[in-house]
């Protein structure tokens, strides 16, 4: 375990913009934002590491740490898994909102990964994996997809969301969307089908609200 430190923050994370002249990689100021209409986020995890670590991979199955995460938000396994500086924020991020600007201080590491979970979805996460940090001070700005785990089935029913806040402002009595995972590694999500109907219907997800496009965060990152 290299030095790892594990920081809490109530701040509530690619395509790359570069201003700025040579420096050394050094303090990361950065700010989250929703991009998404009707989704929150749960507590977002940044890491830093070597190139050589990757806390989830597209197309690959899903460690059992990213699918704690991904279907319940929990970013305690991961933080046991990562080989450098931790930062989980606290709190959830809601629809359009941001953080305020934050430090994050990768030490020596050279890589930066970001996860938390979609709500309300059953096993959707936004994820960065392995974003190399520039040595070059300037403004870059990541823009963050989501991810499919591949782990559960994307039903899309109330009773799968026990801990989602704005639960009472979902429909009931959907048949379920799905009951198969047809992809079990993790994957670019289709994003929240929902219908259109309160009280019946496939899903208990209204089409109008819960549905998302790629990307759904933007990171701004200042590097000093």
């Amino acid at each position: 375990m290299n030095n790892k430190k594990t920081l809490l923050t109530t701040a509530v994370a690619g395509l790359i913009a570069l201003t700025g002249a040579s420096a050394q990689a050094a303090e990361l100021t950065v700010k989250i934002t929703n991009l998404t209409h009707g989704i929150t986020f749960t507590p977002i995890l940044l890491a830093s590491h070597d190139e050589t670590v990757h806390l989830f991979e597209s197309g690959t199955a899903a460690s059992p740490a990213i699918e704690m995460m991904a279907e319940g938000g929990a970013l305690t396994g991961l933080i046991a898994e990562a080989t450098g500086e931790t930062l989980a924020t606290a709190g959830l991020l809601a629809p359009s909102a941001n953080t305020d600007w934050f430090t994050f201080d990768p030490k020596e590491d050279t890589h930066l990964s970001l996860t938390t979970m979609l709500l309300p979805t059953n096993d959707a996460f936004a994820g960065i994996d392995g974003w190399e940090i520039p040595t070059e001070a300037g403004t870059y700005t990541i823009l963050v997809n989501a991810y499919d785990a591949g782990t559960e089935a994307n039903s899309e029913l109330v009773a799968d969301f026990p801990d989602y806040p704005g639960k009472a402002d979902l429909g009931s009595n959907g048949s379920g969307l799905t009951a198969v995972v047809t992809n079990p590694t993790v994957h670019i999500h289709p994003g929240n089908i929902g219908d259109s109907s309160d009280t019946a219907g496939l899903s208990d997800l209204d089409n109008k609200v819960h549905r998302w496009l790629n990307p759904v965060l933007k990171v701004s990152v200042i590097v000093e």
